[in-house]
């Protein structure tokens, strides 16, 4: 389902050039901001940070 959903929205910016450039717009305005680089930097690693913290634990 993942799939044919990313394939729809891939056509769906390839058919429509313009909608490409706004979403490419949205994504630089988002991915600017240092607060959203912080969360998705934690999300990222936090499985490699909780398997650390748990082996300091024991």
């Amino acid at each position: 389902m993942t799939r044919v959903l990313f394939g729809a929205v891939l056509g769906l910016l390839v058919a429509y050039p313009p909608l490409l450039a706004l979403v490419l717009a949205a994504a630089v305005a988002t991915v600017s901001q240092p607060a959203v680089l912080a969360f998705a930097a934690g999300v990222l690693l936090w499985p490699h940070l909780a398997r650390r913290i748990r082996g300091w634990a024991r």
